[in-house]
């Protein structure tokens, strides 16, 4: 995550810790600096007033305050000291409750408000089911497809034939060199069958971080050649396709193909709330 942080978060990210089991926490006291807060009872008294914000969210105040003793020397001596492990959305209250004068706390309630969301966004997405999964990521990539292609007609791929062929490289890269029909073709798709409509959601997540990385890459490196964007494109869906195999993954090609198509899953969920509409559950504005 920390290459999609701007260097103006770079000093809440240097403080993020993660734990063994992947949970991330700040501690207080480095948090603190990281506020400009030089005097502990300052900051302490902003974290009473985040604990009693947390409280009135529901949240339970210990799991998000967790405290800890620190010993620091004090001289020829040792003593314990008072500091708490927060967790993003503890830092989050912090930050708005925190000196609206100090530009830093204007820069953490930005950080945080968006790491907060960002985890809030998984949360739901983890609760979905699959056929839901598959809608909500297809969407994305209808939108990042549209960005993409924009962002590759300003790199030089100008015509069609061009566009099939930068197309056609970053599915190669993902997918250990099949082409489109290949994968058409694996997947058992008749004509007009579009194969992003018969991915399951991991494969659809798969491709959606291709198309925004690549989208990403032809823009910050000012491409301006085809053949350089379609060398981008194939390179990036290659890398995609290594960090899937170095955290074991099921590779793209090997995923299972869902029976029901996006339109189909689409025409599903609108019969269901014409029905609720229908039955005085909800309203629809026809």
């Amino acid at each position: 995550m920390s290459k999609l942080i701007s260097k103006e978060y770079k000093c809440f990210e240097d403080i993020r810790n993660v734990r063994n089991d992947g949970t991330e926490f700040w501690y207080a006291r480095e948090l603190a600096l990281s506020l400009d807060y030089t005097k502990w009872e300052n900051f302490h008294k902003v974290i009473k007033r985040a604990m009693i914000a947390c409280e009135n969210s529901d949240h339970n105040v210990s799991d998000d305050f967790p405290e800890i003793r620190k010993i620091v020397s004090a001289g020829a001596t040792s003593k314990p000291i008072l500091d708490y492990e927060l967790t993003r959305y503890a830092c989050y209250l912090i930050v708005q409750n925190g000196d609206p004068r100090k530009e830093i706390i204007a820069l953490g309630q930005t950080y945080f408000a968006i790491q907060t969301y960002r985890q809030e966004v998984a949360d739901r997405f983890n609760q979905l089911d699959e056929d839901s999964r598959r809608l909500v990521v297809r969407g994305d990539i209808k939108q990042w497809n549209q960005l993409l292609a924009e962002t590759a007609r300003n790199a030089g791929v100008i015509t069609n034939e061009e566009f099939a062929i930068f197309q056609n490289a970053g599915y190669m890269g993902l997918y250990g060199g099949l082409t489109v029909d290949d994968i058409h073709q694996k997947k058992g798709l008749a004509v007009g069958q579009k194969i992003l409509d018969y991915m399951g959601s991991t494969e659809l997540i798969a491709n959606l971080f291709r198309i925004s990385q690549t989208e990403e890459k032809l823009r910050k490196d000012n491409v301006t050649n085809a053949h350089v964007a379609t060398a981008v494109h194939h390179t990036v869906g290659k890398e995609v396709r290594k960090a899937i195999e170095e955290i074991g993954g099921t590779m793209p090609e090997d995923l299972p193909t869902p029976e029901k198509s996006i339109a189909q899953i689409e025409k599903e969920q609108i019969e269901r709330l014409k029905q609720k509409a229908k039955n005085g559950q909800l309203m629809l504005d026809e």
